[in-house]
């Protein structure tokens, strides 16, 4: 099932959208420079919090807390005890020892995708084809229908329940106190499989609107599961269960919390089982090290959709003749990367340099070889044609 649309824009009305293009880019290009200054600043206090508590992390005998150790970045290892049960109360679904419940729904709704093809006309104009397809999927989020190009016919009707996690109030490692909220993403996750006696709170719920079954363990709020119709619901259930697990935080009492280092970066690890705290920390400077990187590759990406928005007007206005627009097009993108490999990498020395000067200059000096050496491969493709190119022949001149 599809719908197709042609569009035309003017040259002026390109021109007018690769004004405010401009501005977009300048407001992306200014953002992306602060996200990664800050990316470094957050990158290396948290590597010398790390650091820091590494050196200062005191393992203790997770059976009893210490007042001695009152206030101390401490090690802890020990069996987890969930205080309480953990459930969803709404429909009556209980994880009997287990630190975590979740409850999974999806509904089978409309989904709009769409496909755009555009060819530039002479005089500076574009005309867009797009085809719009609609299809029936499962979905665990809500698909807004009113935003459809062609909604009559694919109307989705409201997501009546979403998905939902549910932790115990808190558990106990040893004789220390551990929030629910800490514990409980640590536990193993494993199929709750419904019962004929769970059907009566969903029942209760949606009333007539939805006649409900059992399906491959879970609930089916629909007709029939083989044959599914917009609006019918798929909802399962996993338990989330701990035997062991470790922990490192400031001691308070009965209980950890965030010990905060002395740059006022807060310290708080955890991890399933019985993980030394010597591992724990170089999992976090990993995991550091992992968000570092995966910051600075969006905020490059960013950085180079900025410039090209930033230069875009200028193959609009080459545009009146689609040939030549498409070269200015291709420049321009070669050099919003060319910008983006000088100034990204820059702004993250700049962000390194007062902490570590000699990374800093290295940092630079990769920028600009990666930038000269983009722009000298790019000059010889552009002069292997010419020199191919056949001499003209005749007679010597006397």
């Amino acid at each position: 099932m599809s719908y197709t649309e042609t569009t035309y824009k003017s040259w002026f009305t390109r021109i007018k959208e690769a004004l405010i293009k401009i501005v977009v880019g300048l407001i992306l290009i200014v953002g992306t420079t602060i996200l990664l200054f800050w990316n470094e600043g957050r990158a290396i206090n948290t590597y010398r919090a790390l650091v820091e508590g590494a050196g200062l992390v005191v393992d203790v005998d997770s059976a009893a807390p210490d007042q001695a150790n009152e206030g101390k970045l401490v090690h802890i290892s020990g069996p987890v005890v969930p205080g309480g049960l953990v459930e969803d109360s709404e429909f009556g679904i209980v994880a009997d020892g287990a630190v975590g419940l979740n409850r999974s729904v999806e509904m089978y709704q409309w989904v709009e995708k769409q496909e755009s093809h555009t060819d530039k006309q002479l005089g500076g104009g574009e005309e867009t084809t797009t085809t719009y397809t609609y299809s029936k999927e499962w979905s665990d989020r809500p698909v807004d229908s009113s935003r459809f190009k062609k909604p009559d016919g694919h109307e989705n009707p409201e997501m009546p329940i979403s998905s939902q996690n549910f932790e115990v109030s808190d558990a106990k490692v040893g004789g220390f106190t551990i929030r629910g909220e800490d514990i409980a993403p640590l536990g193993e996750a494993s199929p709750v499989r419904m019962t004929e006696e769970n059907i009566d709170a969903f029942n209760a719920y949606f009333g007539d609107s939805r006649p409900v079954k059992l399906s491959q363990g879970g609930i089916y709020a629909g007709s029939n599961p083989s044959s599914p119709s917009v609006g019918d619901l798929r909802i399962t259930y996993s338990r989330g269960d701990l035997k062991e697990a470790s922990f490192v935080g400031k001691q308070n009492g009965e209980g950890l919390g965030p010990y905060t280092a002395s740059n006022g970066h807060d310290i708080f690890l955890s991890a399933a089982g019985k993980v030394p705290a010597a591992q724990m920390f170089k999992d976090a400077e990993d995991l550091n090290v992992i968000i570092t990187w995966l910051i600075r590759a969006g905020g490059l990406l960013l950085m180079f959709f900025g410039f090209a928005m930033t230069f875009s007007i200028l193959s609009v206005l080459a545009d009146i003749v689609p040939l030549i627009g498409s070269i200015v097009a291709f420049g321009t993108g070669t050099l919003a990367l060319v910008l983006t490999l000088l100034w990204g990498p820059f702004v993250i020395a700049i962000g390194w340099f007062a902490y570590r000067p000699l990374l800093a200059l290295a940092i630079l000096a990769g920028g600009a070889l990666l930038a000269g050496l983009f722009w000298y491969l790019r000059k010889g493709r552009a002069a292997a044609p010419a020199a191919a190119a056949p001499q003209t022949l005749g007679r010597p001149q006397a």
